[in-house]
């Protein structure tokens, strides 16, 4: 029977996204790839997807439709809402960063090992494939931050990127769970994230950090960006 593209290039994914898990986006080479997806033609990484680039990509691609449609919905619903107290409204948008991320825990077709990646992503400069993503204005995690922008001081949002706080808290702490044994019930971890997440967000500028940055002038950062860029705001 001759070999089916689709079922090597699955193969190949499924490969990847537990070895980036395990030891790292860089800590593994297209070879060990391969040959984990049980690949005896040495070219069949770089056929399918051309590059780590390309192979990381389609690890994202598996999972990201599902993240989004579920974030935008949450969107949807908030929206919809009209003007809700300070509190519930920051909460409620602290869930819909969260929970459609959260889902992956209980995902058995590579959904933990996702989210210890997005973990490793969120840290470094997003390879050029992703860029594309992280600008689009009609990404999920791109409306969150604006709808996020309104309840914040403007300079948390330009010089303090606490939108991107809130983010990397929701990828470190997803991925430390995700990296421990499966099958525990997930709702209490979830909704103490989402707390934490809430608490971030409110989180007011003190009468110190206004004065230290004061005393760097002009020194000052740019605006918050995308959500996989280092020092940004997935």
């Amino acid at each position: 029977m001759p070999p089916n593209p689709g079922a090597t290039s699955r193969r190949l994914v499924a490969a990847a996204e537990q070895l980036f898990a395990e030891r790292g986006i860089d800590g593994v080479s297209l070879r060990e790839i391969n040959t984990a997806a049980g690949q005896r033609n040495s070219t069949a990484l770089q056929y399918h997807f051309g590059d780590r680039a390309g192979l990381l990509s389609a690890v994202l691609a598996k999972h990201h439709p599902e993240i989004e449609m579920r974030r935008h919905q949450l969107l949807d619903e908030y929206e919809s809402r009209g003007d809700l107290p300070e509190s519930e409204a920051r909460r409620t948008l602290a869930a819909a960063l969260v929970r459609p991320m959260a889902v992956k825990l209980a995902d058995p077709d590579g959904g933990r090992a996702y989210l210890r990646i997005m973990e490793q992503l969120v840290h470094r400069v997003g390879p050029p494939s992703l860029q594309s993503r992280q600008a689009d204005p009609g990404q999920s995690i791109n409306r969150w931050r604006e709808l996020v922008a309104p309840m914040l001081e403007e300079v948390a949002v330009r010089r303090l990127h606490q939108r991107f706080t809130a983010i990397r808290v929701t990828y470190v702490e997803l991925a430390r769970r995700a990296a421990g044994p499966d099958g525990k019930d997930d709702r209490l971890f979830t909704s103490h994230l989402i707390d934490v997440v809430s608490a971030v967000l409110a989180t007011e500028v003190s009468e110190e950090t206004a004065r230290l940055l004061g005393e760097r002038g002009s020194r000052s950062p740019p605006s918050d960006g995308a959500p996989l860029r280092r020092g940004a705001g997935p």
